[in-house]
């Protein structure tokens, strides 16, 4: 017992099609490009980039310490700094 979709994702696929074709349907550009536009576009690219490079080598440190970021252990006690805290705290006055 197949039971057919709604009724809506079939129109849905449809027009989805059609949009796809329409889209592969060459429409000529009436437009000119100098060839400033392209070094332009090429001077852009070439920015992003190195906009991009400066940004990772600036936040490198960080970016690599979060990627190598270890899991937090608990703490089991035992340290030898946690005696001399508690010694400091006697109040019995020596120093």
């Amino acid at each position: 017992m197949n039971k057919p979709g709604p009724s809506y994702l079939f129109g849905f696929r449809q027009v989805f099609v059609w949009a796809f074709i329409l889209l592969l349907v060459p429409v000529p550009a009436v437009a000119y490009l100098d060839p400033t536009t392209g070094s332009m576009v090429i001077s852009a690219i070439v920015g992003l980039f190195a906009s991009l490079v400066l940004a990772v080598r600036t936040y490198w440190y960080r970016i690599k310490a979060f990627i190598d970021r270890k899991p937090v252990q608990a703490h089991s006690g035992g340290d030898a700094g946690d005696d001399k805290d508690a010694d400091r705290n006697t109040g019995d006055g020596a120093a």
